[in-house]
């Protein structure tokens, strides 16, 4: 089993590969050509699709919305030139 700290590393590593080389047929890449908009679009809608799930007490779904939203945060984290270092340090400082 990884840690979710290694997993978000290297899902960050792969959007960016992603955002640089825009490759053809790539989910990804079609996030970023359609934009900040959309990009943030489907963060709001991952989010409210997780909410959904986590409500509905059915862990599978609510562990596969979740992930979803992670996803799709991290394309808006590497548009944005965030990474999950940033977002750490940040939380590191809210436990203190």
């Amino acid at each position: 089993m990884s840690r979710i700290g290694e997993v978000l590393d290297r899902l960050y590593e792969i959007v960016e590969e992603r955002k640089r080389t825009m490759p053809q047929g790539s989910y990804t890449a079609k996030l970023f050509k359609e934009g900040e908009d959309r990009i943030l679009q489907k963060v709001g809608e991952e989010a409210v699709e997780s909410i959904l799930a986590l409500k509905s007490g059915d862990k599978n779904h609510a562990v596969y919305e979740v992930a979803d939203l992670i996803y799709h945060l991290t394309v808006a984290l590497v548009d944005k030139d965030i990474n999950w270092e940033d977002v750490g340090k940040e939380l590191n400082k809210r436990m203190k």
